[in-house]
This record gives C-alpha cells, structure tokens and sequence, in this order.
C-alpha cells in the first residue's frame, strides 16, 4: 500500500514537471518565431523616431528601438 502512494507521488510529480518543461519550451519558440512590428504612432509614443528612409525601416530610439516599423 505504502509503495503505491509513492509510486503514484513520484508519477505526478513526472508529469507536472513534463508540463512545465513543455509550457516553457512553448514560450522560447514564441519569443523568438515572429518578427517584431511596430506602427509609426507606436514608435512615436514609446520615444522614438519611426525612420522609414533607412533600410529595414527601424524604429530609432525609445521602447521600440531597433524594431521594424510597418
């Protein structure tokens, strides 16, 4: 009886350790999928200046900096 309160113990604990492996695996991909876009307005309000006249159209300066201003 005891063995099987710890087996059943240690197959949770696997399990929610798997989902967090999984949940954090998930998030890396995401962060690093898409592209990042800003708006020109959204540049502006972050403190920058949208610089559709350089390639890559970045936003120069601000919370967006370096961004791709679309």
């Amino acid at each position: 009886m005891r063995i099987r309160r710890i087996l059943a113990a240690v197959t949770a604990t696997a399990a929610l350790a798997g989902l967090g492996l999984t949940g954090a695996a998930a998030t890396a991909a995401t962060a690093q999928g898409a592209p990042s876009y800003v708006t020109p307005s959204q540049c502006e309000k972050g403190g920058g200046t949208p610089r559709i006249d350089l390639p890559g159209n970045p936003c120069k300066g601000g919370t967006y900096d370096g961004q791709e201003v679309d």
